[in-house]
């Protein structure tokens, strides 16, 4: 008899893993480093790791790690609630809809320019990544990427690879991500921001790599849905490729449409000038709610109905990102990361620079599935793989680039990021049809990244 009669669903999957971390705190030993903060980062001392007493985790941790993920993850989860509610307050004014109907008649009038749109949506998601580190805002504009790719004619997984994709590439070839490269290069102590010509290069390259992958899938579901990974599954009523019935853009819908607009061009200048995050993103779309409802000339009781109906397709996304969050509670209390992070580090020693490098980028892959942070691995990891990449040769800029694109293209596929489980939830796509449709894609990026990893190593001085 099988355990699951059909592939489970994200919240099974981030418990099977919760049990998993459990058992590890059991068999891998127990250790931690001495850390110091400088300039408000927490970093490790390198050579200061050492054996602590075993903190095995049991039952009391499986069911207390929940809450303890929700308590940590407050803040987003408050973030996808309220941002819900907004966007339900401006759908019920039909804005999004009317103007996703004048794209696809553009589309459908200038045939020849639809196979640009994808692409180039694609690519400002990865200068969003590259430059201001956009993650849990993707949130946001799955609930607009998802309408438009299936109003385009194509599925829920173009419209969900669009952000996710797009932000991915583009920390993983990141030119001045802050949370990234600005932690990385200070802690490397080398300029902030420097290298960027090669970067460029990196993110152009794993770009334009998105770009071709994602467009080529959209072109031939639009010819044949049937090609559809999600055609004649279970969610088909919802993630079926639909026809948008036609909605008059009226001038205060345009002026929504413009609010909307404006809000974005507000959140990424709040983001890179003064480093807005959760609390001051919220606060801007709830006022872009409550703009809509004005303009629009909702009753109260209507933009109420419809805030509350928006929250509510939320919940499923916020269970997911703090049950998510308990994972990484789970292998703080049990004292095993730093352990893992002193095991795997002392393989890289004495061996070939170029195995070495390639080992950095694949070492912070297995690292992101526990910690899927760039901030938190870069504070972690840089202390001690700067060391050890100058007694092998190793420039640092070459060590901060394994880093960052280790860290970054895997964010897109790992069952234990609370933002990507959180879009595919919102998204409606079941996680084995993802992994499906994402891994040779991401096997493509990352034999890339291992060439990308080569010139700089082989053929000039960075």
């Amino acid at each position: 008899m099988k355990l699951f009669k059909k592939f489970p669903d994200t919240l099974t999957i981030i418990l099977v893993i919760t049990v998993i971390f459990i058992a590890l705190t059991w068999i891998i030993p127990a250790g931690q480093f001495d850390r110091e903060t400088v300039n408000n980062t927490e970093k490790i001392i390198a050579g200061s790791y050492k054996r602590v007493s075993q903190q095995p985790q049991g039952i009391q941790a499986f069911l207390s790690a929940p809450i303890k993920g929700f308590v940590s993850a407050s803040l987003i989860i408050a973030f996808v609630f309220l941002i819900g509610g907004a966007f339900g307050i401006i759908n019920g004014t039909g804005a999004i809809n009317a103007g996703l109907f004048n794209i696809i008649k553009f589309s459908e009038n200038r045939p020849k320019y639809k196979v640009f749109i994808v692409p180039a949506i694609i690519t400002l998601f990865s200068f969003a990544g590259a430059t201001f580190g956009m993650s849990e805002e993707i949130l946001i504009f799955i609930l607009i990427t998802v309408p438009m790719a299936k109003a385009m004619g194509y599925d829920a997984i173009v419209g969900t690879a669009i952000p996710i994709v797009g932000t991915g590439v583009g920390f993983g070839g990141a030119f001045s991500n802050p949370f990234t490269i600005g932690v990385a290069q200070g802690i490397a102590q080398i300029p902030i921001f420097s290298g960027m010509e090669y970067r460029l290069f990196v993110w152009f390259t794993l770009t334009a790599i998105a770009c071709f992958v994602i467009t080529r899938y959209a072109i031939k579901i639009e010819k044949n849905p049937e090609k559809s990974l999600l055609y004649g599954t279970t969610s088909e009523d919802t993630n079926s490729m639909v026809k948008m019935d036609h909605m008059e853009l009226t001038i205060r819908r345009k002026l929504i449409l413009l609010s909307l607009l404006f809000s974005i061009i507000i959140l990424i200048y709040g983001v890179s000038a003064y480093s807005w995050y959760i609390t001051e993103i919220c606060g801007l779309f709830f006022a872009l709610g409550l703009t809509a409802a004005i303009i629009y000339q909702l009753p109260i009781s209507k933009a109420i109905d419809d805030f509350t109906e928006g929250a509510k397709e939320m919940m499923p996304a916020a269970l997911v990102i703090g049950l998510a969050k308990g994972l990484l509670i789970i292998t703080q209390e049990g004292k095993i990361i730093d352990t893992i992070l002193n095991s795997i580090v002392a393989i890289t020693e004495g061996t070939p620079k170029v195995i070495s490098v390639e080992f950095m980028m694949f070492f912070q892959s297995l690292l992101n599935f526990f910690i899927p942070s760039g901030s938190g691995q870069a504070a972690l990891t840089m202390p001690i793989l700067i060391p050890i990449s100058d007694i092998l040769g190793i420039s640092r800029q070459i060590t901060v680039l394994a880093f960052q694109l280790g860290d970054g293209l895997t964010n897109i596929i790992l069952p234990t990021s609370g933002v990507t489980m959180g879009a595919l939830t919102i998204a409606k796509i079941p996680y084995n049809t993802w992994f499906k449709w994402c891994r040779n894609l991401l096997l493509f990026l990352v034999i890339t990244s291992m060439l990308l990893l080569l010139p700089p190593l082989l053929l000039f001085e960075w």
